[in-house]
C-alpha cells in the first residue's frame, strides 16, 4: 500500500517512522509547506520507500495533486487543516485520518461529510490521537464485549516521569490547546443526563503502578464523540491526570482570567491580553527538552453482560524512547494514526463515511499491533465476584 503524510513535525515525522518499518508500506509521501524539514525528515530516517514533496495545504489543488497518489492520507496537519484534507480525500477518492481537534467544533464538520464520504467509497476517521483516540477505540472495544453499555470513564495524562516545582508538568503539546482544555468548561454525563462542569473540578486520587499518588481532574474535549456514539450512557467522565498539586495551581490562574481567550487589560494605553503573556512567561519553564515523560491512560467501561454487572479496564503506560529521542506522548499518538491507516489500507477496516474511532477500529487488532510496538495496553476484566487490582 501506498500511503501519504501531511505535515513533517513531530507526529508526521513518527508516524513516517513508523511507516518505513511496516510490512506491506511500499511507498511513503512526506508532505510540507516547506520542502527543507521534509528532506531533513527523509534523510533523518533514510528509506528508499520514502521520499519528500512541498506541499501548500491551503491550496486545493496542490492538495489532490499529493493525495491522489496514495491509498490513505495520514493528516498529522494542525487540526484547523482537518476539514480542507477531509473533502479533498472524498473529492478525490482515497481515504483519510487526522489527529482531531475538536476546538471550534472541526470533527463535526468532518463528521458532517459522511454521506459524501460513502457516495466517493472512502473511509475517513478523524480524532486519532492519544484523548480523543486511543481512549475511543479502547470504549468502543469494551462497549461491544457488553450487552449493555452504562458507564464510561476515561483517564488520561502526558507527565513528566520526574516532576519538578513549580507545576510539576512538561508540555507535550501546544501550552494555548492546554489553556483551553483548563479553561473551557467540561461536558459530562451524570445520571443519563448531559451537563458541563468547571475544568480543573472535582479532583481524585488514582494511583499507576512505578508511580506514586496522582490526580486526576474534569477538562474540556476529552469526550469528543462518545456521548454521540452511546447516547443513553448514564455515566461519562474526561479526567486529566497530573502530580499532586496541579489542578490547584492552574485553578489560580484560571480564577485570575489569566488564560482566557477574550480577556484584556489596558497597560500603559496599550490594550494587552494576559494569556499572550502567561504562555510566554511559562514557555522556558515548562519546556520538556531532554527529560523523560510518560503516557499514563485508564480506560473503564461499565455495564450489563449475561444479566451480570460487569466492567471491562485498559490500562497503559508508555515511556519515552531513548534510542529515537521519541516522547511517549508522540509514540502513543503518531503510533495509533499510523496503524488505524494501515489498517484501512490492508482493508481489515472496509466500513465507508465519516466515522469516529469508537465505532469503526477493531479493538483486539489495535491492542496486538500497538504491542508491536512497545506500547502495551493491559486489559482486565471485573464481575460481582472479582475485583481489579491497580
Amino acid at each position: 500500500m501506498k500511503i501519504g503524510v501531511l505535515g513533517s513535525g513531530l507526529m508526521g515525522k513518527e508516524a513516517a517512522r513508523d511507516l518505513v518499518s511496516s510490512e506491506g508500506v511500499e511507498a511513503i509521501g512526506l508532505a510540507d509547506i516547506d520542502i527543507d524539514r521534509a528532506q531533513k525528515v527523509v534523510d533523518q530516517l533514510d528509506s528508499p520507500k520514502l521520499s519528500a514533496h512541498q506541499v501548500n495545504a491551503s491550496d486545493e489543488k496542490e492538495l489532490a495533486a499529493f493525495m491522489r497518489q496514495y491509498d490513505v492520507i495520514i493528516n498529522a496537519l494542525f487540526y484547523s487543516f482537518n476539514e480542507i484534507v477531509a473533502k479533498t480525500a472524498i473529492q478525490v477518492g482515497v481515504s483519510s485520518v487526522d489527529l482531531g481537534g475538536h476546538i471550534g467544533h472541526i470533527t463535526d464538520k468532518v463528521l458532517e461529510l459522511d454521506e459524501d464520504a460513502e457516495v466517493a467509497n472512502v473511509t475517513i476517521i478523524p480524532d486519532l490521537g492519544v484523548a480523543p483516540g486511543m481512549i475511543n477505540i479502547l470504549s468502543g472495544y469494551g462497549a461491544s464485549k457488553l450487552d449493555e453499555l452504562k458507564s464510561l470513564k476515561l483517564y488520561v495524562g502526558g507527565i513528566p516521569v520526574k516532576p519538578e516545582p513549580p507545576l510539576e508538568y512538561y508540555h507535550v503539546f501546544s501550552m494555548e490547546g492546554l489553556f483551553d482544555h483548563y479553561t473551557d468548561p467540561s461536558l459530562i454525563i451524570r445520571n443519563g443526563m448531559k451537563q458541563e462542569v468547571p475544568s480543573l473540578s472535582e479532583v481524585e486520587r488514582l494511583y499507576f503502578e512505578k508511580f506514586g499518588p496522582l490526580e486526576a481532574f474534569h477538562t474540556s474535549g476529552g469526550t469528543s464523540t462518545l456521548s454521540f456514539s452511546y447516547p443513553h450512557l448514564e455515566t461519562l467522565e474526561y479526567k486529566t491526570i497530573r502530580f499532586p498539586g496541579h489542578a490547584e495551581k492552574f485553578k489560580l490562574l484560571v480564577d485570575l482570567n489569566l488564560t482566557r481567550n477574550d480577556y484584556e487589560v489596558e497597560l500603559n494605553g496599550q490594550s494587552i491580553k494576559p494569556r499572550e503573556v502567561l504562555l510566554k512567561v511559562l514557555d522556558p519553564i515548562v519546556e520538556l527538552g531532554d527529560r523523560d515523560d510518560a503516557v499514563l491512560l485508564r480506560v473503564v467501561v461499565s455495564g450489563v453482560k449475561d444479566g451480570e454487572p460487569t466492567t471491562y479496564q485498559y490500562e497503559m503506560a508508555t515511556f519515552k524512547d531513548r534510542e529515537n529521542n521519541v516522547t511517549a506522548m508522540a509514540r502513543a499518538t503518531a503510533n495509533t494514526i499510523s496503524v488505524v491507516a494501515q489498517l484501512i489500507g490492508k482493508g481489515v477496516i472496509t466500513k465507508r463515511g465519516v466515522l469516529p474511532p469508537e465505532q469503526i477500529v477493531p479493538g483486539e487488532v489495535y491492542i496486538e499491533e500497538m504491542a508491536k510496538r512497545g506500547v502495551n495496553i493491559i486489559e482486565s476484566e471485573v464481575t460481582q465476584n472479582s475485583k481489579i487490582l491497580g
